[in-house]
């Protein structure tokens, strides 16, 4: 069975989605969505206005207590968790907007996106009853414990990069831990966040418990960190949006946030390695996928010098394999930039790079003949210093800057020279060489021989340093959703 589909075709999910319904308030101002594979209007959103955002929320939290939601058994929970997850697999509907609105070929799409969503809501599911606080070692006529509480509305803000995954990473430890849930999708890649909300209601998750609100950031967003009846703020995307959200959420009354930021994440790969095709296939998919729109894409390459041409030749051999596609074509495997303006930007740091004396070893150019869809070509640029743009700034596209060193001391350095520290990736047959490696990387996430997350969701994610505060995934997004209360009884 094809998985190929017609743009045009797909139902379009409009409005609002709050208390179970569609909502599209009179007066709200219209936010064009364009089709990434070709640049084509694919629907509008309305821009949430303070009313809409006030609406979700309250409903929200009413629908939490009302419903039960937050003071059921966790199984129950559980069942409606996992009925949701089901769904999530079979919806084509759902699979179709993420491909069409978003940067993910479909067949990708469906192995990994949809995939992950429903596998990452499982996880949560079955940590619903296990999760929730702690017994204390007292003297004999006392009883300590910590009590675990939901907060009742927890907002989320999510990117455009990958709206179903982590619109679940939002949803699954909030949903888990019996809280409601307000989520902001971006607004370039809106409707699969909507489907998702339609389909948990189908799960059974009672109506109003998930909500989703369309809109910029620095109204509809704005105005969901600033509410008073928001118990929590979880974020992914830029560092200047998330100091932006820390500075709001402090302002309006002091409520915890989670915040996953942009990385500028090194591959350093020593001298003595197992395999070096296999380190140039692991390299080349991590700055090349998703069309390198990802958090923790592997963008600098800190390699020995005595293995740098060899390696960059086979990275090189396979990175000529992308080629651009629709990303509603099942053949397609490489992404399209986001848009335009974003595309621009990403050649523009490349261009600048190059005046400032850089080397353009292969790319640097757009894909001809791609419509009005924007495919960038994966490009390697050596000959760059730690104060150009291209190495220190994040650009959020296919482009891999080069640097080599001679010593381990050296590596390290280069790894560490960053104001970022969300991932890293390590090469080396040298089990104690890695084990260094990993103690001095400075990165919330560090990966051996290998690069990119595994279906492993009891690994917490999140970076240091300017990439971010908290964790996603893992026992410490489930805790990161509730508060705990200290109790102390005398008998």
């Amino acid at each position: 069975m094809t998985l190929d589909f017609t743009p045009e075709n797909v139902p379009v999910p409009v409005g609002h989605y709050i208390g179970g319904t569609l909502v599209t308030p009179a007066g709200e101002r219209e936010i064009d969505v364009n089709r990434p594979s070709d640049g084509k209007f694919f629907a509008s959103i309305p821009d949430a206005s303070a009313d809409t955002v006030d609406h979700a929320v309250s409903g929200a939290l009413r629908a939490a207590k009302e419903s039960g939601w937050s003071t059921c058994a966790p199984r129950e929970r559980t069942r409606a968790l996992y009925r949701w997850a089901e769904l999530i697999e079979q919806d084509v509907v759902l699979l179709q907007l993420e491909s069409a609105c978003s940067t993910r070929p479909v067949t990708l799409a469906k192995s990994g996106d949809v995939a992950s969503a429903a596998e990452t809501i499982r996880f949560f599911a079955e940590l619903a009853d296990k999760e929730g606080g702690d017994h204390f070692a007292t003297c004999h006529s006392k009883l300590g414990f910590s009590a675990a509480e939901p907060y009742g509305v927890i907002g989320a803000i999510t990117p455009w990069n990958f709206p179903l995954s982590m619109a679940a990473w939002k949803c699954g430890p909030a949903l888990a831990t019996g809280n409601a849930i307000v989520i902001k999708p971006s607004e370039m890649t809106p409707f699969s966040t909507v489907r998702l909300a339609e389909l948990a209601v189908l799960a059974g998750i009672p109506s109003g418990v998930l909500n989703v609100i369309h809109g910029l950031g620095a109204t509809a967003g704005a105005q969901l960190v600033a509410h008073p009846a928001v118990g929590k703020i979880s974020f992914t995307g830029s560092p200047v949006t998330g100091a932006a959200i820390m500075t709001n959420a402090a302002n309006n009354g002091i409520k915890p946030v989670t915040l996953e930021l942009g990385g500028k994440s090194p591959q350093l790969v020593f001298e003595k390695v197992n395999d070096l095709a296999q380190v140039a296939s692991c390299i080349s998919g991590g700055f090349t996928g998703n069309a390198g729109q990802v958090c923790v894409a592997g963008t600098r390459l800190i390699v020995h010098k005595n293995i740098a041409d060899e390696l960059i030749e086979k990275i090189q051999q396979n990175i000529v394999r992308c080629e651009p596609g629709l990303t509603w074509n099942s053949a397609s495997r490489y992404s399209p930039i986001i848009n335009k303006p974003q595309a621009d930007k990403i050649h523009s740091i490349v261009c600048h790079a190059r005046e400032q004396g850089a080397d353009i070893l292969t790319g640097g150019t757009f894909f001809p003949e791609t419509g009005n869809g924007a495919f960038y070509r994966p490009t390697l640029i050596a000959g760059v210093t730690n104060d150009m743009d291209v190495v220190c700034r994040e650009v959020f596209g296919p482009v891999l800057t080069i640097q080599t060193f001679t010593d381990e001391d050296e590596g390290i350095a280069l790894a560490n020279d960053t104001v970022y520290g969300l991932a890293a990736g390590v090469y080396t047959r040298d089990l104690s060489q890695g084990m260094r490696a990993i103690r001095a990387i400075e990165a919330g996430t560090v990966w051996v021989n290998r690069y990119g997350r595994s279906q492993d969701f009891i690994i917490p994610t999140g970076g240091f340093k300017m990439s971010g505060i908290g964790k996603d995934l893992g026992r410490a997004a489930m805790e990161a959703c509730q508060r705990y209360k200290s109790v102390l009884i005398d008998f």
